[in-house]
């Protein structure tokens, strides 16, 4: 019996340490996380090249063309002027973010409210409705000269516009997120006597919360133009009103690094409420 047991170990093969690395656990998620790592970083890098290979190609063709700056700057004059006139756009940079962060508060927050009032109590839906139709298919620019007529043209028409623009977009996205909550979850807190208030609270607004977030990332979307729009309309501050002022002057340069910066804003919107999407909501995926 031992010979048999010693000819089985010698024909079978042991797998013992031999200085090389041993699979387990360990190996396997070190492994992984160096592949995402390289994975990321192979992404960034296509990312960075396509958009030297984009911008660099403009800057090469405007160049060989010879493309007057009246017409269409280079992505260079672009960036030269940004800095070098940033004195004069920064200030403006704030008196839009001021328009927008307060008009979206006040329109975000009555949309909130309404989304959950029409939803609870199908009257008062039967009753906003048809406001809240006039509000959406209303494009607001057409209201801000009578705002300024109204208010003049100071922060408030502007405030009351990104408010009238932001408010809609959150109250449907909202309502939507409310209508689609699970209904057996709702049956089954009921059953242990959770209140109307609870359910609302604790399971009407997290599963509504993804639908709530785009409504809120929409929203300051819609807002941020409105801001422009009203700016271009009338008054002396803000980026709208730079954009007309460096269009009426043929500043192409500096025109662009207005709508430079305005993109930047608007990249910054969509990446926070990305990020308090997958903070707060990220248990639907």
């Amino acid at each position: 019996m031992a010979s048999v047991d010693r000819e089985l170990k010698d024909k079978i093969p042991t797998f013992e340490s031999t200085g090389a690395a041993e699979a387990g656990v360990g190996n396997w998620s070190s492994a992984a996380s160096t592949l995402s790592l390289i994975k990321g970083g192979r992404d960034a890098m296509l990312i960075v090249i396509t958009a030297i290979v984009i911008f660099g190609g403009l800057e090469l063709t405007l160049r060989l063309f010879q493309v007057p700056v009246y017409i269409a700057p280079t992505p260079s004059q672009v960036i030269t002027a940004l800095i070098t006139d940033f004195q004069y756009i920064g200030p403006h940079i704030g008196y839009t973010l001021i328009e927008l962060l307060t008009g979206f508060a006040i329109g975000a927050s009555i949309g909130f409210v309404l989304a959950a009032l029409i939803t609870q109590f199908p009257l008062v839906e039967k009753i906003v409705a048809p406001y809240i139709l006039l509000l959406v298919t209303t494009p607001m620019l057409a209201l801000v000269p009578l705002l300024i007529l109204k208010f003049g043209f100071g922060f408030t028409p502007r405030i009351i516009a990104v408010a009238l623009a932001s408010g809609p977009m959150v109250m449907i996205n909202a309502a939507t997120g409310f209508r689609r909550t699970d209904l057996a979850k709702i049956a089954l807190a009921r059953s242990f006597g959770a209140s109307t208030l609870q359910i609302f609270l604790k399971i009407r607004i997290p599963m509504a919360m993804p639908m709530v977030i785009v409504g809120l990332m929409i929203g300051s979307i819609f807002g941020l133009l409105t801001a422009v729009g009203a700016e271009m309309v009338g008054g002396s501050f803000g980026l709208g009103n730079r954009l007309t002022y460096y269009s009426s002057l043929i500043q192409m340069p500096q025109f662009f690094a207005c709508i430079l910066v305005l993109a930047m804003i608007g990249i910054s919107i969509y990446v926070f409420f990305y990020w308090l999407g997958k903070k707060w909501a990220g248990w639907e995926a």
